[in-house]
């Protein structure tokens, strides 16, 4: 008998919400990857959800192999490339069935492609392709093919950004005037001289796309304030960015977007890999007309609640003065911190639970189910194409398109 999917009310436990594990691959995240291991911590997390099977690790098909064996898969299961690993996974009874893309930009979509192809769901990294054309054709493929397409927005696992959105849907905050985000660090405030291989195809247009910093990191900012406040969108934006390492150039390394809501709301965005110093990295302030709230990605256990008039309050996660929405996404418990790999278990099971719940063909509970998909994955795309083209007319102001 088929268990039926379901969401907890409460701490989240590792109890299994699907039926068994997933079998599943990963293309690329291997010894030489910066992000692998943050894919493993997430699916891996709760052993009820994903079991890793096999793999295409690297581009050095013996280094991979190796690597392969010593996290416990297969020796026979780690393939030189992926086009090798889909032929043979294919073959098998017990064959991947969803298979994450943790490799630069620019092979996202032929990978993507040929996975949803083989009917296998994919797990991809963002941002998911270069062009919005791009990601409609992969989602009228997926459709086609009745596949999952799920995209690490690895920092809105995390239960107080639900925390955040709940009290805006609920009108505690007052009508929502401006909304400032900021995602910046100081890691390439250098040269290139002596760059990683992993930082060079970043700053590459071939490999990279039309952005750096933008799409990098920028599209997380995107994408949490989507979640946080879905019932406004940006109508008009104006993006100015800068290569301040002018080996970078044309993409950015440091940038800002103004924004107009539809609302009346306005909007600032400041990202940048050249803050030097910084280890700030996120910070997201909401200003209503009645209260403001304030998380970081540094401080993720505790959010400032500024209601006018009254003096300031820290709200910590897994208290049951929260609202439902965070705490059911709770795992360690108020008395202990959680972080990012928490957030990227979460969204690791929200996108097995979407998987399970298309494989058993329950359309009601995909409408209703929250996870990062090809719709999170083409409207970040979106505002990215946006931001590229008020950037390249002068800084101009822009109707979102």
């Amino acid at each position: 008998m088929i268990r039926e999917t379901r969401k907890v009310s409460g701490m989240l436990n590792g109890e299994k919400l699907i039926e068994r594990p997933l079998r599943w691959g990963m293309v690329g995240g291997g010894r030489t990857g910066q992000v692998g291991y943050k894919h493993r911590t997430g699916a891996l997390r709760d052993n009820t959800t994903y079991k890793l099977v096999c793999g295409a690790f690297d581009l050095d098909a013996v280094r991979g192999r190796d690597f392969g064996a010593n996290i416990g898969v297969d020796g026979d299961r780690c393939y030189p490339d992926y086009k090798t690993l889909i032929t043979e996974e294919a073959k098998r009874e017990d064959g991947v069935e969803v298979v994450s893309i943790a490799t630069p930009n620019f092979t996202h979509y032929e990978i993507t492609k040929a996975c949803l192809e083989a009917g296998m769901h994919v797990i991809c990294e963002k941002p998911l392709f270069f062009t919005v054309a791009e990601c409609e054709e992969i989602a009228a493929l997926a459709e086609e093919t009745g596949m999952i397409i799920g995209v690490t927005y690895g920092f809105t696992g995390h239960p107080l950004v639900h925390q955040m959105a709940a009290m805006v849907k609920k009108g505690m905050l007052g009508d929502i005037r401006i909304v400032d985000l900021q995602y910046t660090h100081g890691f390439n405030a250098g040269d290139d001289a002596d760059a990683s291989e992993a930082q060079k195809w970043r700053t590459n247009p071939a490999t990279s796309g039309p952005t750096f910093v933008l799409g990098d990191i920028g599209t997380h900012l995107y994408y949490l304030s989507e979640i946080v406040l879905p019932h406004m969108k940006i109508t008009r934006l104006m993006c100015d960015r800068h290569s301040f390492i002018k080996s970078r150039a044309p993409l950015e390394d440091n940038a800002y977007v103004l924004s107009h809501y539809d609302s009346g709301a306005v909007g600032r965005l400041w990202v940048s890999s050249v803050n030097a110093g910084s280890m700030a990295s996120q910070r997201y302030r909401l200003v209503g007309s009645k209260a403001s709230v304030e998380w970081t990605d540094t401080q993720p256990n505790e959010l400032i609640y500024e209601i006018q008039g009254q003096p300031p309050q820290i709200l910590h996660h897994g208290m049951p003065y929260l609202e439902e929405e965070s705490l059911q996404y709770e795992r360690m418990g108020a008395l202990h911190t959680e972080g990012l790999g928490d957030s990227w278990s979460n969204i690791y099971l929200w996108i097995a639970q979407a998987i399970d719940a298309k494989r058993r063909g329950d359309e009601a509970f995909l409408r209703t189910h929250h996870y990062p998909g090809i719709k999170a994955g083409t409207e970040g795309v979106r505002w990215l194409e946006n931001c590229v083209r008020s950037a390249d007319t002068g800084s101009a102001w822009v109707d979102f398109q």
